[in-house]
């Protein structure tokens, strides 16, 4: 089961310094899976331009002016449906792919600064891996310490 949103699976290696651009220059070729990685960061920097929304807003533009060419037909609203469906259920995908890989990048970062800060509480490395119980008594306890400073 792939992980979601912020979490990591624990049984699954955390991954390395290793950046797109190192494993390009690696001699073993990207895997599929890096491939379509490294695809997904690409789109989803490419769909948050202002060029794109530019794009999409003339597209929009040129779709409605050539309503009354076409009489405003079934047709001319299936097009724009169909269009927008297609593109949003494909983002959908590249912008989770992208987020979750940069959610455990953030959370590896954290990890880090945990383990090499002195006087942190190590066992919150995995607190996304407790019980909402669990996660609640700690933030109810952060919240008591917090008041004591």
């Amino acid at each position: 089961m792939p992980s979601g949103y912020g979490t990591r699976d624990a049984t699954r290696p955390r991954m390395t310094g290793t950046s797109s651009s190192s494993r390009k220059t690696s001699t073993k070729p990207p895997s599929l899976s890096d491939r379509f990685r490294d695809g997904a960061d690409q789109i989803t920097r490419w769909a948050g331009t202002p060029w794109t929304m530019g794009a999409a807003a003339l597209v929009v533009i040129v779709w409605a002016a050539l309503g009354p060419l076409f009489g405003f037909s079934d047709t001319w609203q299936l097009v724009i449906n169909t269009g927008t469906t297609i593109v949003t259920f494909l983002m959908v995908f590249a912008i989770q792919t992208s987020q979750n890989r940069s959610a455990e990048a953030t959370q590896i970062k954290l990890d880090e600064l945990i383990r090499a800060t002195k006087g942190a509480r190590n066992r919150l490395i995995d607190e996304e891996h407790r019980t909402q119980d669990e996660v609640e008594a700690d933030e109810r306890a952060f919240k008591r310490n917090a008041g004591d400073q």
